[in-house]
Formats: C-alpha cells, sequence, structure tokens
C-alpha cells in the first residue's frame, strides 16, 4: 500500500470503485471521470479508460446516464480535437440501451462532440457510426441515429449527403412507430442543413409521409415541423406545401393533433405570413376555438390575442369575437381561465370603441365566474384595458365586482384582491383609490382569516409605499390605529404588525409621535401573546427612533415586560433589551 504514489491512490480506489457492486459507489466513481482521466494522462485515458468504458456493460441506468453526460464534455481528456473519435464508440453502445433517457443524453453527447470534430473525422468515423446505427436490428438504434444526421450531413461529400437523405427518407417510413415519432421530431433540425433543391424535393417527399402517417403520435410532431419548415421555405413554397398540411390537421380525426395545431398557431401563422394566415387559416381556428374537445379548445383560447394581432381589427371582430362570447360562456373552467388570462390584450387590437361594446361585457362576466382562477387572471391584466378605455369607464364597470370579490366566501379569492391592490391603486390613481378602495383594505384587516390579516398588513405597507408617507398620514395611519382597541386580541395583534411594517415607509417623525405610543400602550395589554409582540415590535422600532427615544421610552417598556409573570413575554422582552444594548454598543 506505501509503495503505490500518494496521488494516484485515491485515483486507484475511484477505477476500482467503477467495478464495485454498489452502485452508489459506481455512480460517484463515473461522475469523477475527468478527475481519473487527469491523473492518468491523455494518452492512458485513451488506451485504457475510454476502451475500459465501451467494455463496461453496467446494468443500472443511472451509471449510464451519468457515463452518457461525462462523455459529452471529455474531448480535453483524450487530447483535443483531433483524438475525439475514440469517444464514439462508448457513446454508440449507449445509443443502444433500451431506457430512452440514457440514449437521449447520449445522442446529446453526440452531437456536442461532432460538433467540435474535424471534417475528415466526421467522414471517417461518425458517419459511419450514425449508418450503423440508422441500419440497427433493435430500434433504439434507429430512433438514436434521427438525432445525429444535423451534425454529420454538412460535412459528407456529395455521395454519402445522398445517401444519408436516402437514410432518413427509409426511417420516415420505419415499421416502428418510435422510429418514425424520432424522425418527425429531427426532421426540422435536419432539413435546416440540407441544400434548397433537395429541400423542395425530398424533405417535402418525408414531410408528406409523416403528415399521412396512421399514427397520431407521429402526426402530431409533424406539425412541429411545419414551423420549422416554413421558416426555410420560400413563401410560395409555403403557402403550396405546409398550408393545406395545416388546414388539414386543425380537422385531423385526432383531438391530439387539433390540439398541437393550436398550440403552435401562432408559429404557424408567422411561417406562411399574414395574407394566407387571414384567407385561409382564419376558418381552420375558429373551427379549432369551436373544437367539441375542451383541451383543444384551451390551447386556442390561449393564443386568441397573438393570433388578432395578425388580423385587423375589421376581421377579428367578425370572425374571432363571436368564438371569445360564446368561450366566456363554456362549460370548461380552464377553457374561460385561459381565455381570461389572455383577453384583455384584445383591447388594444380592438380599439375604444369596440372595446367598451363589445369586450367590457365579457370582462365582467368573466369577472363574476364562479371560477376564482377565472376571475384572478382577469384583475391581473386590467392595466392593458385602462390604457385602452380610460379611467372613468373602467372603474364605473369595474367597481361593483372589484368590490363583490373583497368580500366573496373563498378565502383565497380575497387573498388574492389584496395582493392586486396596490397595483390596481397604481393603475387607477390615488383618488379612485380614496373614494373606492380605502374602506375594503381597512376592512381585511379585521378578517377572521389569518392570511387575510397579515396580507392586509402587508397591503397597507404597499399603499404608504405607492402613494407617500403624507397621503398614508392623512388616509391610512388613523383608521388602522383606531383599531388597537379593538375587543378581539387577534385583530389588535394584526395592528401591531401593521405598525411595525409601516413604521420604516413613515419615518422617524411619525413613527416616534404616533406609531410608538400606540406600541408602548399595548404593552399595557392583559394578553400575554400581545405584550410579547410588543416587544418584538419594539426591537423593529430601536433602529427608527433616536437613541434618546429609546432611552427614555423603549426601555423602560422593556424593563417592566422583562418583569412579566409571563414566562414567553419576559422572555422576549430579555431578548429586545439584549440587542437593543448591543446596538448601542457597536455604535458608541
Amino acid at each position: 500500500m506505501a509503495m503505490i504514489d500518494e496521488p494516484l491512490y485515491p485515483i486507484a480506489v475511484l477505477i476500482d470503485e467503477l467495478k464495485n457492486e454498489d452502485i452508489q459507489l459506481r455512480l460517484n466513481s463515473i461522475r469523477k471521470l475527468s478527475t481519473i482521466a487527469r491523473a492518468l494522462g491523455e494518452e492512458r485515458t485513451r488506451k485504457e479508460l475510454i476502451p475500459f468504458l465501451s467494455e463496461n456493460n453496467d446494468d443500472d441506468d443511472e451509471v449510464l446516464l451519468a457515463m452518457a453526460e461525462e462523455l459529452g464534455v471529455f474531448i480535453p481528456y483524450v487530447g483535443g480535437v483531433e483524438h475525439a473519435n475514440v469517444l464514439l464508440p462508448p457513446l454508440e453502445t449507449l445509443c443502444i440501451v433500451e431506457e430512452t433517457c440514457v440514449r437521449d443524453k447520449a445522442v446529446e453527447s453526440l452531437c456536442r462532440i461532432g460538433a467540435q470534430m474535424r471534417e475528415q473525422d466526421l467522414v471517417e468515423f461518425f458517419i459511419p457510426l450514425l449508418k450503423r446505427l440508422a441500419a440497427g436490428e433493435w430500434f433504439t438504434a434507429r430512433v438514436s441515429s434521427c438525432g445525429l444526421f444535423h451534425i454529420a450531413y454538412p460535412s459528407a461529400p456529395e455521395a454519402l449527403k445522398t445517401e444519408l437523405r436516402t437514410l432518413y427518407g427509409q426511417l420516415c417510413q420505419d415499421d416502428m412507430p418510435m422510429v418514425r415519432r424520432s424522425a418527425a421530431t429531427n426532421l426540422g433540425k435536419f432539413a435546416a442543413t440540407v441544400e434548397a433543391p433537395h429541400l423542395k424535393v425530398d424533405i417535402m417527399s418525408m414531410f408528406d409521409d409523416l403528415t399521412h402517417d396512421d399514427q397520431d403520435s407521429v402526426r402530431l410532431l409533424a406539425v412541429e415541423g411545419c414551423a420549422a419548415l416554413g421558416k426555410l421555405l420560400e413563401p410560395q413554397d409555403c403557402i403550396a406545401h405546409i398550408l393545406p398540411v395545416i388546414v388539414n390537421f386543425s380537422q385531423d380525426k385526432s383531438w391530439r393533433v387539433r390540439y398541437m395545431v393550436a398550440n403552435q398557431l401562432y408559429e404557424l401563422c408567422e411561417a406562411v405570413g399574414p395574407e394566407p394566415t387571414r384567407s385561409d387559416l382564419v376558418p381552420a381556428y375558429v373551427r379549432l376555438l369551436r373544437d367539441n374537445e375542451a383541451e383543444v379548445r384551451i390551447a386556442a383560447a390561449g393564443k386568441v390575442t397573438k393570433f388578432c394581432r395578425i388580423l385587423n381589427s375589421e376581421l377579428a371582430i367578425q370572425n374571432i369575437l363571436p368564438c371569445v362570447k360564446e368561450l366566456s360562456t363554456d362549460s370548461s373552467q380552464h377553457v374561460r381561465s385561459a381565455l381570461a388570462s389572455v383577453i384583455m390584450g384584445m383591447a388594444p387590437i380592438l380599439g375604444k370603441d369596440a372595446t367598451i361594446e363589445q369586450l367590457l361585457p365579457i370582462f365582467l362576466s368573466l369577472l363574476k365566474d364562479e371560477f376564482p382562477d377565472v376571475r384572478l387572471n382577469i384583475i391581473s391584466k386590467l392595466d392593458q384595458v385602462n390604457q385602452v378605455i380610460g379611467i372613468d369607464l373602467l372603474s364605473q364597470s369595474l367597481l361593483p365586482a372589484i368590490v363583490e370579490l373583497a368580500e366573496d366566501r373563498h378565502w383565497r379569492v380575497r387573498l388574492a384582491i389584496i395582493e392586486y391592490i396596490p397595483l390596481l391603486a397604481s393603475q387607477l390613481g390615488v383618488g379612485f383609490f380614496d373614494d373606492k378602495l380605502g374602506a375594503l383594505c381597512m376592512q381585511w384587516l379585521k378578517d377572521k382569516v389569518y392570511s387575510i390579516r397579515d396580507a392586509a398588513a402587508n397591503n397597507v405597507k404597499r399603499l404608504a409605499e405607492e402613494f407617500g408617507p403624507d397621503w398614508a398620514m392623512q388616509h391610512i395611519v388613523p383608521q388602522v390605529l383606531d383599531m388597537i382597541n379593538n375587543p378581539h386580541y387577534l385583530y389588535r395583534m394584526t395592528i401591531l404588525h401593521a405598525v411595525s411594517l409601516l413604521a420604516p415607509v413613515m419615518g422617524k417623525d411619525i413613527t416616534c409621535s404616533k406609531l410608538l405610543p400606540v406600541v408602548i400602550n399595548a404593552s399595557k395589554d392583559r394578553v400575554p401573546n400581545i405584550k410579547f409582540n410588543v416587544a418584538k415590535v419594539l426591537q423593529s422600532l430601536i433602529p427608527i427612533v433616536d437613541q434618546s427615544v429609546v432611552e427614555k421610552t423603549i426601555r423602560p417598556c422593556l424593563v417592566e415586560l422583562s418583569e412579566d409573570p409571563d414566562v414567553d413575554v419576559r422572555y422576549f422582552a430579555t431578548q429586545t433589551r439584549q440587542s437593543s444594548d448591543q446596538q448601542m454598543m457597536m455604535s458608541s
């Protein structure tokens, strides 16, 4: 043991652990492959470590996944790009295993290595590997091969390029649906490397095969190919080849394919351009908005604003708005929620008159929806409507709905409204707030649910920050301080919490003259919970007020509390005294 060179001893252990029966030890060793390689040196890594890994047919997927990941960044440890080809054999083995995530990681690592390899090495080593995988007997090899074509193709000589295109065409017609799925997924990446003449002929022929596949799982992946290919083709070819496919897919018998079209529609519109969108895709989109599957309607409803941006307001009002009205009363709450999250964005597109006449009634019906998420999605985007129709109209129509939500029986709805109040306040301005929402904010401080009271205290602080201390002194502080005499001790505790939050915003003068006397007074409360909360609040006030105030007012109060009969009150009072003493010592 002593004979082994000291720095290499841990390496020997790591190499032994690669063969250990304990999976955790093997995993640990695989994750330290770079350390092993650095210790062995580039030549021994190439001649000993990599062949060992190629033969290492570990049966645990976790270990194989870690190995696939490590090998992707291994080029520096084998002597640089000129020796990158030695990393291909172990990764080729990993491309054939049954576990999908291991194969995917191996393909990702091969792509990373292939992107750095020299052109002659790609032709000599990478393309033969790709051909072996593509002709593999086991379907997993063929699945993996689809993800490598876009790396190999640009460097291949002309004859090999033809062979690679033919190979990919065969994979698109493979007997196994899993292989065809992989071919459909990677078609866009491969197409981006193919020359324009072959793109129109070979790639479009493969695309055509995939769009007519009898498996819906293959067809839905071909939908993504529509957008990718549309960006590569000339506009006229796009209209000739891609547009009919999108229109057919929007009427596909499988709802999953229609869902995919609805989800990708905006990208598909970008691919074909604005004119064909208006003439051919509007009817297709209307069909999707009225689809009999809720999932398809959800995806389509979520894209309504993006789609309307491509159209002019006239077309949107004529074709899309009737569907939006139907969706606002859809039987599925998730459809209504998806619509509510984007419908506000339609206001700038439609303009003031159409928003007031057509959209406002839909907003209000969604604001009164029985499902909380629908209501919240509307409230969170109100500023978009405010910009279009102006504050007066918005407040007239909106306020009753907000008041209703503020008193909702579901406490989560009340909580969400509170969180939006500062946003509403900043959007709607101080005048509107004073008249309409001020009373609500005070009401929440006396809510039965603690989370609401806590949020209301934070809300008071955020409003003071928004409108400034002078406004807060007039409209918030007096009402908050009045509540300290509430008979219920939990409400008194909320007010103490609100005071501790308001103090930093209000500044030392108002804290000393208005807030501190209320806290000191509360130290004589009969409920111990109030008294030890007073001690906590005083701790937060000490940094704000002058040292003389601490000496004259705060310290005597803490001394009194530290002699209280209740053990918790004594504890918190003592804690605060000690921390104030430390602060004094540090400042002096």
